[in-house]
Parts: C-alpha cells; sequence; structure tokens
C-alpha cells in the first residue's frame, strides 16, 4: 500500500495510488472526507468535499413598489441601431 499519513484530520496518497483509488476517493469525500495528493512526497493537491451552502429562500415581491420600469423600457434606441447600420464596412478594406 502507498504512503498514507494523517495532515489535518486527511489522508495523503502518492500520485499512483490516488489514481488507482479515484473512485473511492470520491466517495469519501462525498461523505465529507478530503484526501491529500503528494507527488514525490510533496503534497501537491487536496480533493475535498464541495460545501453544502444552504441559501435562504427567496421571497418573491419584495421589490414591489420599490421601482418602475417604463412601459417603453424594450422599444428600439434609434442611436443604437444607427451605431451598427451606419458605422461603416464591418471588415475596411486593407491599405498596402
Amino acid at each position: 500500500m502507498g504512503k498514507v499519513m494523517s495532515q489535518r484530520g486527511m489522508k495523503q496518497l502518492n500520485v499512483a495510488e490516488a489514481k488507482a483509488k479515484f473512485s473511492e476517493l470520491v466517495d469519501a469525500a462525498a461523505r465529507g472526507d478530503g484526501t491529500i495528493i503528494a507527488k514525490s512526497g510533496t503534497p501537491v493537491a487536496m480533493l475535498v468535499p464541495l460545501a453544502q451552502e444552504k441559501h435562504p429562500p427567496i421571497k418573491f415581491g419584495t421589490y414591489k413598489g420599490k421601482m418602475e420600469i417604463p412601459a417603453d423600457f424594450d422599444a428600439p434606441d434609434q442611436d443604437i441601431i444607427d451605431m451598427f447600420e451606419n458605422s461603416g464596412p464591418l471588415f475596411p478594406e486593407r491599405k498596402e
């Protein structure tokens, strides 16, 4: 078996052993156990569980009465249309 040592409560495995046991290490991470992966005895990576952050529930209607969307908010803006349509050729000719 490869080199295994405890550091911050985690096992340390060399790259070859981690590769051979990758599926097991992923299962261990899912249970909350992390693993340090070392190359030539030097720790280079950690396989750790993702944080399961709990977000507060969405409260709908919190902006009700605080903002107003104008009736013409999606009307075309002639200045922007002109910038696209009247700005010259897309690929100007090269001058040699």
